[in-house]
């Protein structure tokens, strides 16, 4: 039975390996990223306290939703009104953008209408910022808040370097050029996974016995270097969810890479045509 690696976060690899798994192939969880709560929670709080202040909130990642909510339910007359002016509440709430399935599901799941997210169409070649930005553009106009939760390296947090953490500079620059302006709330710590034994000897025999690697996020593939500094990927296979991550997982050295669109029914085609 041919075997794939769900390098995602603990949570969501779980979720991936019983997809995977329903369709008949040998799945194995080795995420590659930990999620950690902020190490700082005070501008989270405050972030959450300001809601009324913007017009959007822009999650990266489902574990930025998740950090950002905490089990609190979405909160009803709090967001300013698409469009209105400075103060203005509504009952909706602010809208709420996702640049990908699995981040509106995790919006869903903490409350949010249906109705106030705003995500990629169905049908773009890509989840991401960019994606994202064709649908939400039309509604930044000069004045518009917005809010961009988002997470942080470890590395980054300790050094304290920047309060934007990674994420979608991007995204931002496209608001700000249109009138709008943006602020940041770091909800999360992204670090390196701390593998036991068994995990680092499922990882040393899948990067040589023709697994495929499932990858995710371009950070992680730095934290894969690390955990496996010895490591020949020149006759690994990797599927990547976009060419950004392709190009990483090429540094790295996989030899065979195919680009997958990220939603599930995509990555089991590419990987059912696999050679």
């Amino acid at each position: 039975m041919r075997r794939a690696v769900v390098t995602r976060p603990t949570g969501e690899a779980q979720r991936w390996v019983s997809a995977l798994q329903r369709q008949g192939w040998d799945a194995l969880a080795l995420p590659l990223i930990e999620i950690a709560p902020a190490a700082d929670p005070r501008p989270l709080r405050q972030a959450r306290a300001r809601l009324a202040d913007y017009h959007a909130l822009m999650f990266v990642s489902a574990p930025a939703v998740a950090q950002f909510f905490a089990g609190q339910p979405w909160p009803p007359a709090t967001g300013a009104e698409d469009g209105a002016d400075a103060g203005t509440a509504t009952a909706a709430g602010p809208r709420c953008w996702a640049p990908g399935p699995a981040t509106a599901r995790a919006l869903l799941t903490a409350g949010v209408p249906a109705d106030r997210i705003d995500q990629p169409d169905a049908g773009a070649d890509q989840y991401d910022s960019e994606s994202l930005w064709r649908v939400v553009g039309p509604l930044v106009v000069p004045g518009h808040r917005l809010l961009i939760v988002r997470g942080q390296t470890e590395a980054a947090a300790v050094a304290a370097t920047s309060p934007q953490g990674n994420g979608r500079d991007w995204l931002a620059n496209q608001c700000r050029a249109h009138g709008g302006s943006v602020d940041w709330c770091v909800a999360y710590r992204r670090r390196a996974p701390a593998w036991t034994a068994r995990q680092r000897e499922q990882a040393q025999a899948a990067s040589r016995d023709g697994s495929i690697w499932l990858l995710s996020s371009s950070e992680a593939i730095e934290y894969l270097r690390d955990l496996l500094p010895e490591a020949d990927w020149s006759r690994s296979r990797a599927l990547a969810t976009h060419p950004r991550i392709a190009q990483a997982a090429a540094r790295l050295g996989f030899g065979a890479l195919r680009i997958s669109r990220p939603a599930l029914a995509d990555v089991l085609i590419n990987l059912e045509s696999m050679p």
